[in-house]
């Protein structure tokens, strides 16, 4: 394996992915036999300023003797490099300096990044280095990952455990697996009464799994996906996310192919968000989009108007209704 390595992550990563991304960060480093890791976390650009005199920001500054010394114990010097896609022009032509002349048998770096790291570095990496990609982790990605992580637990799951571990933590396996430890260490019987009264938490996952169950008109579903929701976002969001997927259906209802679609929409017809409408198409008839359409601007009006306690009455009861016209 080369000393230089990129693992690359969705640009929407969560905890889940986030803490793949370090695993395998972690796994690469003890395989290219680094020691004495030192860990940068790249700050966001305009959140912090650099030194008078300095060419890199303060977090960065330990990166930059790591990289220009070996160990002092002979073994390779690591440096784990984080959010690298955050680097700023300036400080990604310095580390692309100092690793093009750094001895590769006493340095060995992984960069962690959710977008392009700014070049001249990426280019680098790029010819030189090794490259790992983490994919969006999904809920059935969780699902299947519980299996494995349960039994190095001596945990045994069925399919309504799973669900309810899910439930609490959507895709997220850094905590999926903090609960997992936390029920080996309890000695009682797992079950989905234990996990559902043990944990309380509510899952900070995409708009889309709303809109999934809308569409497929499965109601209790659709309702907890909104109480999910709602913990961690706003209303007014939903409903944007909703009229503009809403929105899509009917352009791709009145458009004559795929092609003309992405174009209305401005986007590739090889797009996920294209395809999924396109396939759509037929599902809904017009009325029933006219008639989705016309209840969100409604439910827009009433939450921006009546008070806050009975927002979650209106925005179940829309909910209901989208089962019945959105799929």
């Amino acid at each position: 394996m080369k000393p230089f390595v990129v693992i690359a992550g969705p640009r929407d990563a969560g905890p889940g992915e986030r803490q793949e991304m370090l695993d395998r960060a972690a796994a690469v480093l003890q395989q290219l036999e680094a020691d004495e890791i030192v860990r940068i976390d790249v700050p966001g650009r305009g959140q912090e300023v650099s030194d008078a005199g300095s060419a890199v920001r303060p977090a960065l500054e330990p990166l930059i003797p790591a990289l220009q010394s070996g160990s002092l114990f002979g073994a390779r010097t690591g440096a784990l490099v984080v959010d690298a896609n955050q680097l700023l022009a300036a400080e990604a032509q310095i580390i692309a300096d100092l690793l093009q002349s750094a001895d590769r048998d006493a340095v060995a770096v992984v960069f962690i990044a959710s977008a392009a790291i700014p070049a001249p570095l990426g280019k680098f990496l790029k010819d030189e280095g090794e490259s790992m990609t983490v994919r969006k982790f999904r809920e059935r990605d969780a699902s299947e990952w519980l299996g494995h992580a349960a039994r190095s637990r001596g945990l045994r799951l069925n399919g309504e455990i799973v669900g309810a571990l899910l439930q609490r933590f959507g895709s997220d396996v850094a905590s999926l697996g903090q609960a997992l430890d936390q029920l080996a260490g309890t000695g009682e019987e797992v079950t989905a009464e234990l996990v559902q009264a043990r944990f309380r938490n509510r899952p900070d996952e995409p708009m889309w799994h709303y809109s999934d169950a809308v569409a497929s008109g499965d109601v209790p579903q659709a309702l907890r996906r909104l109480e999910d929701f709602l913990v961690h976002g706003h209303p007014l969001q939903l409903l944007a996310f909703m009229e503009g997927d809403l929105r899509r259906r009917a352009l791709a209802a009145a458009a004559p192919n795929i092609g003309i679609f992405a174009d209305w929409v401005g986007s590739s017809p090889d797009a996920y968000p294209v395809k999924k409408a396109w396939r759509a198409r037929a599902e809904t008839t017009e009325n029933e989009l006219g008639r989705a359409l016309d209840a969100l601007s409604r439910a827009d009006v009433l939450l921006k108007t009546t008070p806050e306690p009975t927002h979650l009455v209106s925005l179940e009861r829309l909910t209901v209704a989208l089962c019945r016209w959105y799929g």
